[in-house]
């Protein structure tokens, strides 16, 4: 009987991460109504992103894509409150400073 090793999870990549994000751009720059589209997006993330992998791995596309584009506090408030607003609670702060390694 052969018996085979446990499937590893597999890694989120940068482009999914964007992808699920995508509808939340216009809530973060705007304020506004938060689209169900962005909430569907966030969940679905943090169900992939259950390994400390995978969450580093999303912190770290999160940092990237922000990088280089103007932001405020005021952006950077709506970001932060997304995970609360659709019913998801991360362990750590959406922010530019989050150290993603831990």
């Amino acid at each position: 009987m052969a018996v085979s090793a446990p499937k590893a999870e597999a890694e989120i990549q940068c482009g999914q991460v964007v992808r699920y994000l995508t509808p939340c751009i216009s809530y973060v720059a705007n304020g506004g109504t938060v689209q169900a589209a962005c909430c569907s997006g966030i969940k679905s993330l943090y169900s992939l992103a259950q390994s400390t992998t995978n969450c580093q791995i999303v912190c770290n596309c999160l940092k990237q894509a922000v990088s280089g584009v103007p932001y405020t506090a005021f952006n950077l408030g709506l970001a932060a409150g997304l995970p609360n607003l659709c019913g998801v609670n991360i362990p750590y702060k959406i922010s530019p400073s989050t150290d993603c390694s831990k």
